[in-house]
Parts: structure tokens; C-alpha cells; sequence
């Protein structure tokens, strides 16, 4: 069992790396050195970057930063506090999106203001525990690792130091996804080009903040501090909080997500750690790439779909009425009870043809 030094040292990563071969095989060669470079700013979830839909010139490398923040922050409308382990400060990290056949090149910096060792596994990427073993940071310390999209589709990525730090890790709120687009764009089911006027990034995560003798959410000084009955917590596998992009709330209300009829809207939805059950209350998935891998053909028309705890999945919907929508996990009482809601807002005109109220409520009628 890890002391609370070694948690905050980050032990368990250390051993990961002393696993590494002292010398390695002859590279194959490396194709990416004589392509152009893009550099491209992240932005904070649920928004994403701007990117092609379709491609319009060859391979390329994408530079991406990402900057680790530890940070305490709000998690719920009582002020529950949790000790967050972030990329770019935010909860899930940030939508990365490439096209299939592009060089992904991230340069991962963690400062010396932070505690904790910290690396990235890429779900996407090929060898070397998905980058992992190769992107380990200390305090004070940064990286650059580069690997090559290969497959279509939206993933998971997420911090794996090794040991319990890793679980550890995921549900203090580190982890998010990257979008490999196919090269032509995106098709249905018929193998038609199809296409998204907006998108939006969900990250689900679950958090185990400890209560006290009295039934109150315990605050702690520091994440090193909470660990020891945080882990105790984790192993019952009972969550305090079931959440979308952080926090109760963080996508409800005045942070609703906006659209307007007639306007197709890709969801991308991750979670790192535990199955989910995506469901848009008065939509539907019109497609639905399940699995979250755009080689395999989109589902139609689904009214709930399912996200395999450590993937993400994407559905695309054409919105037909105005209104406030509820999108949640369908695990009720994750959604109502936990915190598992999001709104979208959508502005247009009413078609009394999809649904008219015949005759309002008023007493019953006895014969």
C-alpha cells in the first residue's frame, strides 16, 4: 500500500518507467519529419476547436499544448469541494481533432506548482502503453510525444502513472478525448457524406469525495491528504457524484448547450471509467457511432445508446422542435439523483405536425 509520500511522488509511475527497454529496436523510417506542421489551440468543453470536416490536403502534424493544472474546485450546488487533477484545467481535457492518416503531437507540461507525476495514455495511438511510458512528468518538467492517427473514430484519453495512482487520477477529472475524423468526412449508413453545423463535447465522470460522521462531505488541505480514504471510497464502487463536464449543473441552465431547428448537432460523450447510457429526452440519435469508430457504419435512429466505460461514443441529431431538452445518462437516479444532466436550448418554430397539445389539462369528466 502507498504512504501518502509516495502518492504525492508519484512511486508508482516511477517503477512504470524503470520497465522501459535500456535500448530499442531499429525505427522504422519516420515519415512525418517532411510534412507541414499545424499548431492548434485547445479550447475548454464542451466547445471544441475549429476543424475541417473533411480534409483538404494531405497528412500533417497537429501540435497540441496542454498544460496540467491540480486544482481544487466546485463540483455540486452545495459547494462540495474536490482536489481535481486536470489537463488545461478543465473537466474532461480538451477535444483534440485530426483527420485519419495526420501525425498527433502534443507536448505535455506539467509545473512545478503541481504535486503529483502525471502522463497521457492515448486510446488512439499504437505501442508504448498509448503513450504512456513515454510521457511520464514530474513537477517542473515537460514532454513532447508524437504518434500517427491511424484510426477513425473518437477515443479516450487519460492519465495512467501506474498502481492505484491511476484510478486515482481518472476520477479526480483527468481524462478527455480525441476525434480522428476520416479523411472525406463523416457518412451515414448508406455511405453518404454527412456533416454537423455544431458540435459538442460531453465528458461523464464519477467522483468519491469521502463524508464525515455527520453525513457532510468532507474537505480536505491537499489531494495527498484526501487519498487514503478517497481509495477506501473508490473500492466500494459507489460514486458521491455521477457528473457531465465537471460538475452538477455545468451544462444546465444559463450553461445550457444552444441550437436552433433544422440544425444537425454531433455529441461527442466519453467516460473513462464506468458504462453510460447516453439518452436526448425528445430526440433522438438520428446516427450513432456506438462504439465511437467511424470505419464501422452509424446506427439509426436510436432513443438511448450505450458508452463502454474507458471509450467514447458520437451521435449526430437534426433538431425539429424548439425547447429545452434534457440529455442525461439513463441511469435515472445518476442522472436526477448524481448530477448526470446536460439542457440543450434550441430556438426555431413549433411544427404542430410532430406534436400538438389537442386539449389542455382540466378536470375529468364523470359519467
Amino acid at each position: 500500500m502507498f504512504t501518502r509520500r509516495e502518492a504525492m511522488l508519484g512511486v508508482a509511475a516511477a517503477a512504470m518507467l524503470s520497465a522501459l527497454p535500456l535500448s530499442a529496436a531499429p525505427a522504422l523510417a519516420d515519415q512525418a519529419d517532411a510534412l507541414p506542421h499545424e499548431k492548434v489551440a485547445l479550447v475548454a468543453p464542451p466547445f471544441v476547436h475549429p476543424h475541417e470536416q473533411a480534409a483538404t490536403g494531405g497528412p500533417k502534424v497537429v501540435e497540441f499544448t496542454m498544460t496540467i493544472q491540480e486544482k481544487e474546485t466546485v463540483i455540486d450546488e452545495d459547494g462540495t469541494t474536490l482536489h481535481a487533477m486536470t489537463y488545461e484545467g478543465s473537466v474532461p481535457g480538451p477535444l483534440m481533432v485530426v483527420h485519419e492518416g495526420d501525425y498527433v503531437q502534443l507536448t505535455l507540461v506539467n509545473p512545478k506548482t503541481n504535486s503529483l507525476a502525471h502522463n497521457i495514455d492515448f486510446h488512439a495511438a499504437t505501442g508504448a502503453m498509448g503513450g504512456g511510458e513515454l510521457t511520464l512528468v514530474n513537477p517542473g518538467e515537460q514532454t513532447t510525444l508524437r504518434f500517427k492517427a491511424t484510426r477513425a473514430g473518437v477515443f479516450v484519453y487519460h492519465c495512467a502513472p501506474g498502481g492505484p495512482m491511476t484510478p486515482w487520477h481518472v476520477v479526480s477529472g483527468m481524462s478527455g478525448a480525441i476525434m480522428v475524423l476520416p479523411r472525406d468526412g463523416l457518412k451515414n449508413d448508406k455511405g453518404e457524406p454527412i456533416r454537423y453545423d455544431r458540435i459538442y463535447y460531453i465528458g461523464e465522470n464519477e467522483f468519491y469525495v469521502p463524508r464525515d460522521e455527520n453525513g457532510k462531505f468532507r474537505k480536505y488541505a491537499s489531494a495527498g491528504d484526501a487519498y487514503a480514504e478517497t481509495a477506501e471510497l473508490m473500492r466500494g464502487l459507489i460514486p458521491s457524484h455521477v457528473v457531465f463536464n465537471g460538475a452538477k449543473g455545468a451544462l444546465t441552465g444559463d450553461n445550457a448547450l444552444a441550437a436552433k431547428v433544422g440544425e444537425t448537432v454531433m455529441i461527442v460523450h466519453s467516460q473513462a471509467n464506468r458504462d453510460t447510457r447516453p439518452h436526448l429526452i425528445g430526440g433522438h440519435g438520428d446516427y450513432v457511432w456506438e462504439q465511437g469508430k467511424f470505419a464501422n457504419p452509424p446506427a439509426r435512429d436510436l432513443e438511448t445508446w450505450f458508452i463502454r466505460g474507458g471509450s467514447a461514443g458520437a451521435a449526430m441529431y437534426t433538431f425539429l422542435q424548439p425547447g429545452t431538452y434534457a440529455y442525461l445518462n439513463h441511469n435515472l437516479i445518476e442522472a436526477i439523483e448524481l448530477g448526470a444532466v446536460a439542457q440543450f436550448k434550441v430556438d426555431g418554430e413549433w411544427n404542430d405536425d410532430l406534436m400538438k397539445q389537442i386539449e389542455a389539462a382540466r378536470p375529468s369528466v364523470s359519467n
